[in-house]
């Protein structure tokens, strides 16, 4: 089909956005009863969409009964912002809470859209009841070392002989936990045993006869037997993690979005039990997690994902997929694994992508139901996904996958022009490089 008639049909079919309160009353409309609403991002450094993401999850939080927001974060690092936000912890504000994103990419979490929504539900949930409060919790698996140290520390409050056990199991990481990746490389490549069974009998021991762990009856114990239980399944989900990392992109991919998606069963089940009904729960992540990955060239070259496996575990009726796009505008990324912070540019989107279809049917901000385009339906076309690195001058390469959306995802929403998400901790020059950046727009570089 000509991309004019495309266009043309998403041009009709679009719902503008506007600056009102009610912006996103399609979107809450269409989550209905669904358990599951997920929420993508093209980006992990663009303000309006870790803004949008927000505010819909607030209406779901406030208006559909939503229990928690699981996010594309280490379990450890997010438990910490879940016990503030539920009234615990130490931490005085969204900010201290945050404190424990410190390792690369520390903007993604670490910033003033995440923190204004930490505050925000740390203010909700004051005026619940507990067993009402909305957590917040991680789903990713890159929290070796601390995991198996929070699984240590439990122990120590709850069973001395259990966390001698724990830590005898664990010393088998301990010349090389603080750096996984060589880890991987080692027992890889045969110069160090692999400690596969020290973390899965670790994980055993806590899942099995639980009662002797619970000598505190009530929901705080149960909580915390799970949070634990969760930090030993990332420590065996790490470990292979680790150990594929050497084996290809699939295997290693396919590892850390089974890993969400066990931890998503994991947590969804966890809050039923404790709630006397199915958990209702906003998931945060990359577009390339929650769109679902059959609809996709990964896919057909043996990817799956989390959208993928929410689908098959819970049932598409409860799932509704929602994703992100831009056309142009700048972005927070880094041009290398580990490097600095970069506010860049976003080049306008490539002529034969969606974005591009986007863009052209001349509608700044709207919301798309791809499936009910028939244009859309078994289109193929481009789909940009920018990561926590962005790299400009090999984009199409880079960056773009061939998708096919109606398939990919529920809604989509589309944002024209779109800027960088601003760190807790921007660099020295941070404002002032925006600021050059806006009295340059659209020619400067």
């Amino acid at each position: 089909m000509a991309d004019r008639e495309i266009t043309d049909a998403v041009a009709r079919a679009a719902q503008p956005l506007t600056d009102t309160a009610g912006r996103f009353d399609r979107v809450l409309e269409l989550a209905g009863e669904f358990r599951l609403v997920l929420l993508g991002e093209a980006s992990h450094g663009t303000h309006e969409f870790y803004e949008a993401r927000a505010e819909i999850t607030r209406r779901l939080i406030s208006e559909k009964g939503f229990d928690a927001v699981a996010v594309e974060a280490d379990w450890p690092d997010a438990l910490r912002v879940s016990r503030y936000v539920q009234g615990g912890g130490d931490d005085a504000d969204g900010n201290a809470a945050l404190g424990s994103f410190q390792r690369f990419p520390r903007w993604m979490w670490r910033n003033r859209e995440v923190c204004t929504f930490v505050d925000w539900l740390r203010q909700r949930n004051d005026t619940c009841p507990p067993d009402a409060r909305a957590g917040f919790y991680g789903l990713d698996l890159y929290s070796l070392r601390a995991s198996m140290d929070a699984v240590v520390r439990y122990l120590a409050g709850v069973d001395p002989e259990a966390e001698r056990r724990a830590r005898a199991r664990y010393a088998c990481f301990d010349h090389i936990a603080d750096d996984p990746q060589r880890y991987g490389f080692a027992t890889t490549f045969g110069m160090s045993d692999p400690c596969e069974q020290a973390v899965l009998r670790q994980l055993a021991e806590l899942s099995r006869d639980t009662t002797r762990f619970l000598r505190h009856d009530g929901v705080a114990a149960a909580d915390e037997l799970f949070y634990a239980q969760q930090n030993a399944r990332v420590a065996v989900n790490a470990e292979a993690y680790y150990r594929s990392m050497f084996a290809g992109r699939n295997e290693s991919w396919n590892r850390r979005d089974a890993h969400m998606g066990e931890t998503l069963q994991a947590l969804a089940n966890h809050l039923g039990e404790r709630l006397g009904r199915p958990a209702k729960i906003a998931v945060w992540a990359h577009n390339s997690h929650l769109g679902d990955a059959r609809a996709t060239e990964m896919g057909e070259a043996g990817e799956l994902n989390l959208g993928q496996l929410a689908r098959e575990q819970f049932g598409a009726g409860n799932v509704l997929l929602v994703g992100f796009t831009t056309h142009t505008g700048s972005v927070t990324a880094a041009s290398e694994w580990d490097a600095p912070a970069e506010h860049k540019r976003v080049r306008e989107s490539h002529p034969d992508s969606f974005e591009r279809v986007f863009h052209d049917c001349g509608i700044e901000r709207f919301v798309l139901e791809p499936g009910r385009v028939p244009a859309l339906r078994g289109a193929r076309r481009l789909e940009r996904a920018i990561g926590v690195i962005y790299l400009p001058d090999t984009e199409r390469l880079s960056h773009y996958f061939h998708a096919q959306l109606a398939n990919q995802f529920d809604v989509l929403i589309h944002l024209d022009r779109t800027r960088a998400l601003e760190p807790l901790e921007p660099p020295e020059d941070w404002t002032r490089g925006m600021s050059r950046e806006m009295e340059t727009y659209p020619t400067g570089i």
